[in-house]
């Protein structure tokens, strides 16, 4: 039977590591499936890990339509076993709906990727209906680890090293950027508290702060 698995975790857990493993997993066994992507650190049409690797994927636009795309496949001889989602937040509710009925009407497995929530702390619309509709929800167990050195629960988008918690939705950047002296927007991983205190990294070690410190003066 055909499953709709979705994967999350936050940035720095290993999301696209796992779903370039799995795709080289199901490879080897002559199993035949596509990648897909959307906004990823390293461009149009790939799909890479913080690690170094990579592999050309389909982008996934607003207007993309999988259940077209996958029937128009099949319907010319093609043969398609599984796809692999990266990234899968930016899909719109739509996008997964059509997931999950490749999934029921085709028998096409679908592994999909991507966080549950943006740097404001709101559900991305692809990964809400991804947890609606998804047969397994798996929650990486790879930790992406806070500056404190706590877990890592929250997105924070920076702008020239200042937390910020408003803006578009979709800004394309990675937790390396923030380490960068010259980058105007960055992504840093933190734990609830940090995140509630807006304290990155950065501001903690400029304030001279330790994860002990209380939140009053």
């Amino acid at each position: 039977m055909a499953q709709l698995n979705f994967y999350s975790g936050t940035m720095d857990c290993g999301k696209s590591t796992l779903a370039l493993q799995l795709d080289h997993n199901h490879r080897a066994r002559g199993r035949v499936g596509q990648v897909f992507t959307s906004h990823d650190r390293a461009g149009t049409a790939t799909l890479s890990s913080r690690l170094g690797l990579s592999v050309t994927a389909l982008e996934v636009t607003p207007e993309f339509d999988f259940w077209d795309h996958v029937v128009g496949g099949l319907t010319h001889g093609g043969r398609i076993d599984y796809l692999v989602c990266d990234e899968a937040q930016f899909y719109t509710r739509r996008q997964v709906d059509d997931l999950a009925r490749v999934v029921d009407e085709l028998s096409v497995d679908v592994f999909a990727f991507g966080i549950l929530t943006d740097f404001r702390t709101r559900l991305f619309e692809g990964s809400s209906r991804l947890v609606e509709l998804a047969d397994h929800v798996h929650t990486l167990q790879v930790e992406a680890l806070c500056w404190c050195g706590r877990r890592a629960t929250h997105n924070a988008r920076t702008e020239n090293g200042a937390m910020v918690t408003e803006g578009e939705v979709i800004v394309v950047g990675d937790v390396e950027a923030q380490r960068a002296p010259d980058a105007s927007v960055g992504y840093e991983v933190l734990c609830r508290r940090h995140h509630r205190r807006r304290l990155t990294a950065a501001s903690a070690h400029a304030a001279a702060l330790s994860p002990d410190v209380l939140p009053f003066d």
